[in-house]
């Protein structure tokens, strides 16, 4: 099917359009990043504490790690929902859904109130941290892929900066204020996300799956610059509908026990890394970086300021990713990242253990090594990985999965931390370097390379596709004649998706990329 001839219905085409559907886009990640840092100093605000009687830890922790029951909750439904009613509407519905708890945390006349609030916001940021990297992974082109899903993880720790600054000014007010204004923050933020998605234009991918694929082709055809007889445009445009026709033949459903079973291998890798991205540590102090300070030395307002410059470098940190993911890959950034990790952690525990003069500078430069180097490996890439990996017939739900094991971890760390934080002390940190340590372990064996590979060509990186090839001709053996015909048939409609020695998938030719038998990264400048 080719475009047609009418002209591009937005103003936007080509790689504006691409970087303002991605700013948008951000815009949901920026929210539940804001919200992690947010509750990190108004907990801390003297406020704060006097208005809820003086919280104890496990109170503390109940109102902070909360959220992520609402998160796990919606992020697991978050699957079905980006099927029945899109991407672009999953990301509107989570924006409401957050302003709303947004709006009940700000004027909560009570710990409870606020607990609930706290639901409601979860409710809203399983939707958008599900969705977001799925619409991100969708829209874009193999080659910007990477970088474009760093950018929206830049989004996310803009997110956190900003509440921790926005706590710190706010902590010069002497009233309750000091602690509802950042709260209400976040209800003007998905408001301006639930406003944005009337802009944004649809999935092409799930246009297409849902058989509106005039709808789907002119999204692809504005993304490669709006020329209706663009040839990469109408060549994406047909992998995927082949894509697409082939699976439905296939007649199998689209099911949670059926992903499970075809795909097993790919959602655990999904859930692995988005469980080691909360079992490194980060949480430890995007949620509790005041507290950490306290301990090394730091005090009252200080603490707040050095959470806040932290989160600065943080910040600064996340931008190498952006060129170097789709340059050296995945999985380096990955292992480098979960050394240095490793290492800071050890040095965190180990200073706070001797306590000396130097300790509460020496953590501070601890703290900000290992959030730097989080910045940069495990903190956008579990987000990017899943949703390549995962075909498009189960996409939405094997990044639903991984997603909610991530606020499961999510809301462990979160939940314990102020207990361990009193009980084990300064054994904590190298605790979790040992997770860091148990990461390295586990990509460097079992992780895939995807830098440069086409989501639709993905099955090639796993090596389902041969295998499904050696499963049919065995069976072919073992079937009449009649059988092994229908079964020469059958792979005859099927070998439209199968790289063969002559060549691969239209979109790969079209991108001049070389043939890779066991998909092996291409390079950069190709």
């Amino acid at each position: 099917m080719d475009a047609t001839a009418s002209p591009s219905r937005r103003k936007l085409v080509g790689q504006p359009l691409l970087y303002a559907i991605s700013v948008f886009a951000s815009l949901g990640v920026f929210l539940f990043g804001y919200d992690q840092g947010v509750m990190s100093g108004v907990i801390t605000g003297p406020h704060f504490r006097k208005f809820f009687n003086n919280p104890g830890p496990v109170e503390v922790g109940t109102m902070v790690a909360v959220l992520e029951i609402g998160a796990f909750i919606t992020s697991v439904a978050a699957g079905r929902v980006g099927d029945l009613v899109g991407r672009r509407g999953t990301l509107l519905i989570g924006a409401l859904v957050f302003a709303v708890g947004g709006a009940v945390q700000t004027f909560t006349p009570g710990f409870w109130v606020m607990v609930v609030g706290r639901v409601i916001a979860g409710f809203g940021v399983g939707l958008l941290s599900t969705i977001v990297p799925i619409y991100q992974s969708e829209i874009s082109p193999p080659s910007h892929r990477g970088a474009l899903a760093c950018m929206e993880f830049t989004g996310n720790i803009f997110g956190y900066a900003s509440s921790v600054w926005i706590d710190y000014f706010c902590s010069f007010i002497d009233s309750d204020m000091a602690w509802r204004i950042p709260l209400f923050i976040q209800c003007v933020i998905g408001v301006l996300l639930a406003a944005g998605t009337a802009f944004m234009p649809e999935s092409p991918r799930w246009l297409i799956d849902t058989d509106q694929d005039d709808e789907g082709l002119q999204v692809l055809v504005d993304l490669h610059g709006g020329d209706p007889h663009d040839e990469i445009a109408n060549a994406e445009y047909q992998e995927i509908k082949e894509r697409v026709m082939i699976e439905r033949e296939s007649g199998e459903a689209r099911s949670y026990s059926v992903m499970w079973q075809k795909y097993k291998r790919r959602v655990l890798l999904a859930m692995s890394s988005q469980a080691f991205a909360q079992l490194n540590g980060i949480n430890v102090i995007s949620y509790y970086a005041p507290r950490v300070f306290a301990e090394a030395g730091w005090v009252g307002r200080d603490a707040i300021l050095m959470t806040g410059i932290n989160a600065i470098i943080y910040l600064l940190s996340t931008l190498p990713t952006w060129v170097l993911v789709d340059r050296l890959g995945r999985r380096p950034i990955l292992l480098s990242g979960a050394v240095v990790m490793a290492v800071a952690l050890g040095l965190t525990g180990w200073w706070m253990y001797i306590d000396v003069p130097e300790t509460p500078n020496a953590v501070v430069i601890c703290v900000i090594i290992f959030n730097a180097a989080f910045g940069f490996s495990w903190g956008p890439i579990p987000w990017l990985f899943p949703p390549e990996i995962m075909p498009l017939t189960v996409r939405a739900k094997g990044v639903s999965i991984s997603t909610a094991t991530n606020w499961a971890f999510n809301f462990l760390v979160g939940e314990v931390t102020p207990f361990l934080q009193e009980h084990i002390e300064w054994r904590l940190y190298p605790m979790h370097g040992f997770f860091c340590v148990c990461s390295f372990v586990v990509v460097y064996f079992l992780y895939p390379e995807t830098r440069g590979v086409p989501l639709e060509e993905m099955d090639a990186v796993f090596g389902e596709e041969e295998l499904e090839e050696r499963l049919e001709d065995e069976e072919s053996e073992r079937a009449s004649l009649v059988s092994r015909r229908s079964s020469r048939s059958r792979r005859s409609r099927l070998s439209v998706s199968r790289p063969t020695p002559e060549g691969r998938g239209v979109l790969s030719r079209l991108l001049n990329q070389r043939n890779r038998g066991n998909y092996q990264p291409i390079d950069a400048d190709e």
